[in-house]
């Protein structure tokens, strides 16, 4: 591996001046409060008039303007570096579809989950699944939670499924997520206040332990998103607005009216699915992501609100991140174009319209290339996302399941039909796990030959970008190790290659810049995505504003969501030994300053590129339209490298494939 500086220079920082009204460091004097809020999904340049309430605390707090999501930038991923402070190598968790087939367990509806397939893992019951196959070490790191708590501290986390959980996995505070509450205690405490729990709730318990009230409901059930004619395609001109609102008010009215006040806790983490999940159904820069941006920020109101109310705000941080950024899902105009959508359907050919393709199934682009490949997906049916071409026709043509015997309904339509793995995988086997703008392979037999042809494969796709490996295929042209982004892992907890989406951060749909191609999910079509190594991905929100930070400061040094659980850490008092990341030292108002910071960006290249190549285009997965130009493969890796007070920290800002 080669690495050459691109720019190295010293950040001469000035000492910070000690606020008049500051007497404490933080971790000393006057107990703190934190609360951590994440807005799934939130790109910062989403930060406007949309969100006066977050504006506001921005300008009152600490921005960020250089802050990093863990790669691969999915949600479960970065969840993990957010309760840790470490890279997915130091906690062994990938997140968020991931192949561990010795797991057995059910779901948190009851139903057995087969782990010979990849598995989506933002569920508890799920989580817990894995943990147990693993020894009860779902994680190799102690989380920020773990720390707290033997502390003594009370602690609540609550929103999204799997997302908040995994903060908490060892259950030792309050927990209310979509999928249940938690302790018992908890539970039957909201339905004596006539407050509904959760539906799947008595799952988490033994049977008669508790269950629902007759006019409990589903107080978490996410709405059902519009779709175009077809049935299957999201509709991006829908206007209706956010279907995730009432469950996100249901959880934040639990937490201010019963939590805060009730349990007071040290340490919260309140995690909203959106902007994120309407952002993947109608893609960015649609109405209802305002909708979202605008329902989450009142949310932040009334939090900021009860605050004062309580008399806690003179004594509470709040931190607001998110777990990474996000980008419409599209390949590149010149391939295939936008359209218009006219009365639910795609029209003509627009370049103010809609995205029609972006989504790949990997499995049958690796079939394809004659190799034994298999993601545990039925049949799949993505008449819009998987591809309109230029002239009309689809990248893939629509089939009927005549008889049932492909999809398991007559007359189901389908354009690739089902890839389930095996309970006996044969020899040079490929398991794909689907996740969005990265894809993870895992190759069950080991084999370098079979590593070397599937990154050969990759690399002659133009809907790849960088690709990394186990360190044990290093030396395979075109790729870097998987250590050379803090990814490898000494258990092998990792996949073997992680194969990034290519990417343009420039390129936009609607007004939002930023596209990319991604893994295709059963049963969606999305037209907004993440995980990928784009920078659009990569640099995500991080704000703080309270009793412990500099007020209207620009913190313009890099940050990651790795530094913010040291940085939470730091205020409580307790310790975090297993982080990687940095308590942000330069954001609070009082503190023992380093002298100066070294910044030294850099980019790190593959020692050999690949050579020989033939790459095939998306308008054909068959690999038969091909640009003749292109016959060498390599990529970029920029990272950034801060160094003070003898430590330095890596900050990873893109990874870009160059084709030539």
């Amino acid at each position: 591996m080669r690495t050459r500086k691109t720019l190295a220079s010293v950040v001469a920082l000035l000492l910070l001046a000690t606020c008049a009204t500051a007497s404490r460091r933080p971790g000393e004097g006057p107990p703190r409060n934190v609360i951590v809020l994440v807005w799934d999904g939130l790109r910062p340049d989403f930060i406007g008039p949309d969100t006066p309430n977050l504006v506001a605390l921005r300008d009152s707090g600490v921005d960020f303007t250089d802050h990093h999501s863990t790669y691969p930038t999915f949600t479960m991923m970065n969840a993990a570096s957010l309760a840790t402070g470490a890279f997915p190598g130091t906690v062994g968790f990938y997140g968020n579809v991931l192949w561990q087939p010795e797991a057995k367990g059910k779901d948190s509806a009851g139903k057995e989950v087969d782990f010979r397939q990849p598995v989506f893992s933002e569920d508890y019951a799920v989580l817990d699944d894995l943990g147990r196959n693993l020894g009860g070490h779902l994680f190799l790191a102690g989380t920020l939670f773990e720390a707290a708590q033997k502390a003594g501290m009370r602690t609540v986390t609550m929103g999204k499924a799997g997302a908040a959980y995994v903060n908490d996995y060892r259950r030792g505070g309050t927990i209310l997520d979509e999928k249940t509450a938690w302790p018992l205690a908890f539970a039957k405490k909201l339905q004596a206040a006539g407050v509904p729990v959760p539906s799947t709730t008595p799952l988490t318990y033994a049977k008669d332990e508790i269950s629902l009230a007759s006019a409990n409901g589903n107080p978490t059930e996410l709405k059902a998103h519009k779709r175009l004619a077809d049935g299957v395609s999201f509709d991006p001109t829908d206007t209706e607005g956010s279907r995730n609102k009432s469950a996100l008010q249901y959880m934040v009215s639990v937490y201010l009216d019963h939590l805060l006040p009730e349990e007071r806790p040290r340490l919260s983490l309140l995690w909203l699915r959106d902007p994120d999940s309407t952002q993947h159904s109608y893609g960015l820069g649609s109405d209802n992501v305002r909708d979202a941006l605008r329902s989450n920020d009142a949310l932040l109101g009334r939090i900021s609100a009860k605050l004062a109310e309580l008399g806690l705000a003179g004594s509470t941080d709040i931190l607001v991140v998110s777990d990474h950024g996000h980008s419409n899902v599209a390949a590149p105009t010149s391939t295939i174009p936008l359209r218009a959508i006219r009365a639910g359907a795609p029209g003509d050919v627009d370049p103010d319209g809609y995205s029609v393709s972006g989504l790949v199934r990997l499995a049958d682009l690796l079939r394809r290339a004659g190799l034994t490949a298999f993601d545990g997906q039925d049949c799949t049916f993505a008449p819009v996302a998987s591809g309109i071409k230029t002239d009309g026709t689809s990248v893939y043509p629509t089939l009927v399941d005549e008889d049932g015997s492909k999809c398991g309904k007559p007359g189901q339509k389908y354009q690739i039909g089902r890839m389930k793995v095996p309970g006996n995988l044969p020899p040079g086997a490929i398991v794909v796990a689907v996740n969005g703008g990265s894809d993870y392979l895992y190759v069950p037999d080991r084999d370098p030959e079979t590593v070397r042809k599937a990154v050969r494969v990759l690399q002659g796709r133009s809907e790849i970008g960088a690709i990394f490996v186990d360190d044990a295929y290093r030396d395979i042209p075109g790729t870097l190790p998987l250590s050379a982004i803090q990814a490898e892992n000494a258990a092998h907890r990792n996949p073997d290659v992680i194969a990034s989406y290519d990417f343009d951060e420039d390129a936009a749909v609607r007004g939002a810049r930023g596209i990319e191609y991604a893994g295709g999910l059963l049963g969606t079509s999305y037209r907004g995505m993440h995980g990928s190594f784009s920078p659009r991905d990569i640099h995500n929100t991080f704000l703080a504003a309270g009793p412990d930070f500099r007020p209207g400061f620009k913190d313009r040094l890099p940050t990651g969501n790795v530094d913010v659980a040291p940085t939470v850490a730091a205020i409580l008092g307790v310790e975090l030994p297993d982080a990687q990341g940095r308590p942000v030292l330069e954001a609070f108002r009082r503190f023992d300053s380093p002298a100066d910071y070294q910044l030294a960006p850099a980019v790190v290249r593959p020692e050999r590129e690949a050579d020989g190549l033939s790459v095939a285009l998306a308008t054909d997965p068959s690999g038969k339209d091909l640009d003749a130009s292109k016959t060498k493969y390599t990529f970029e890796l920029r990272t950034k490298q801060l160094s003070y007070n003898g430590k330095t920290y890596t900050y990873f800002d893109s990874a870009k494939v160059q084709r030539r």
